[in-house]
């Protein structure tokens, strides 16, 4: 059974850090295609970054243009985690953050295009 935990949420000044983390257990990390999504009270769930397998040990990062140069994904495989990093937090980066994966997911924006999720940890940023 495939299940992917998520850790590090919290409150944060705006402009401070904080680094989330998502363990991923019984599925084939290194091949899966894993992603970060946020769902803000009232809105749908969207995509923030995505890192996809791309053969080897190489991954394809994507972004959501409203987190370029702020958030930095990145995979631990021999740990099978995956962690965000974000840096000059905003409010409005408050939300309930989600980790996704999936086995042919290829740089998919879609929650559709993702197989597992995780139940979510709140991050809130405050003014």
């Amino acid at each position: 059974q495939v299940q992917l935990v998520e850790s590090g949420g919290g409150l944060v000044q705006a402009g401070g850090s904080l680094r989330l983390s998502c363990a991923a257990s019984g599925l084939d990390f290194r091949k899966t295609d894993m992603a970060w999504f946020r769902q803000a009270p009232g809105k749908e769930r969207e995509f923030v970054a995505s890192l996809t397998w791309i053969g080897s040990n190489v991954y394809s990062p994507n972004y959501a243009d409203s987190v370029k140069g702020r958030f930095t994904v990145s995979r631990h495989n021999a740990e099978n985690t995956i962690d965000q990093e974000k840096s000059r937090r905003k409010p409005e980066d408050t939300a309930i953050y989600y980790c996704a994966g999936g086995r042919y997911s290829r740089h998919s924006v879609s929650v559709d295009g993702y197989d597992y999720w995780g139940q979510g940890t709140q991050v809130t940023v405050s003014s």
